[in-house]
């Protein structure tokens, strides 16, 4: 089953080009570790919310972009080998001490795929999520997921990718939980839609929002939407362009 490492970090905006530098000289050490793809998103189109929001997620500050990205592995194991590889190479410190970011606001965490649908592959625009669920409702939300993924694709999406909390770290400054103001009973959901392109996103959208199969009575919602954040974002870096 295939696991994911999801990220999501503040970057001053006048640092991107530092910021696409940093991440793409780290590829080919992380395909040593083992990373079968590394995707890193830029803040296109990312709303201010009334209760949450990507950008009160890392406490992100005037000036600053959130990029949400994502590593893919074949499954927990090589994602575990992965992590245990990075923690003993000297070469993980020496990146660590030049990002060009505020590494204590990043948050990330170890997801399992509960929807992967989709053929994938380059990615021309990314819609993020992240999702509080109550725990009891995995599979209902399973469910709905996988419903709502073929409408996206039915519109012009590649790729819908739901993944379930696995290993999501509470952390100091922000972290995954708080970003969604998750309550003891729920776990966190890691999301993204894959698009061709932008405008492939646009149009695909305002078809989906209009689709009779997309509209599910607040009652039988198995989360709490007003605690959802999510956002649109840019691919400033894709691996599996080769």
């Amino acid at each position: 089953m295939s696991y994911f490492e999801g990220f999501v970090v503040p970057v001053p905006t006048a640092s991107k080009d530092a910021y696409v530098k940093h991440a793409t000289d780290a590829v080919p050490m992380f395909k040593e570790f083992g990373v079968a793809r590394m995707v890193e998103a830029w803040g296109d189109d990312v709303p201010d919310g009334k209760v949450t929001d990507f950008k009160r997620a890392v406490k992100a500050q005037d000036g600053e972009t959130v990029v949400f990205s994502w590593f893919e592995y074949p499954d927990k194991a090589a994602r575990n080998a992965a992590n245990a590889r990075m923690m003993a190479d000297p070469r993980m410190m020496e990146m660590g001490a030049s990002m060009p970011f505020d590494g204590k606001r990043m948050i990330m965490g170890g997801f399992e795929a509960l929807v992967d649908e989709g053929s994938g592959g380059q990615s021309g625009y990314a819609d993020g999520f992240i999702v509080p669920v109550p725990i009891a409702n995995r599979e209902a939300y399973r469910a709905l997921a996988s419903k709502a993924s073929q409408v996206f694709r039915d519109h012009g999406a590649t790729r819908v990718v739901e993944a379930w909390g696995d290993d999501v770290p509470d952390g100091t400054v922000t972290d995954y939980k708080g970003a969604v103001k998750a309550e003891a009973s729920e776990n966190i959901v890691f999301s993204f839609i894959e698009w061709p392109s932008k405008a492939a996103r646009d149009e695909g959208m305002k078809k989906v929002m209009e689709d009779e199969r997309m509209k599910t009575p607040p009652e039988d919602m198995p989360f709490d939407g007003k605690r959802m954040i999510y956002g649109g974002f840019a691919p400033i870096l894709d691996t599996a362009n080769g």
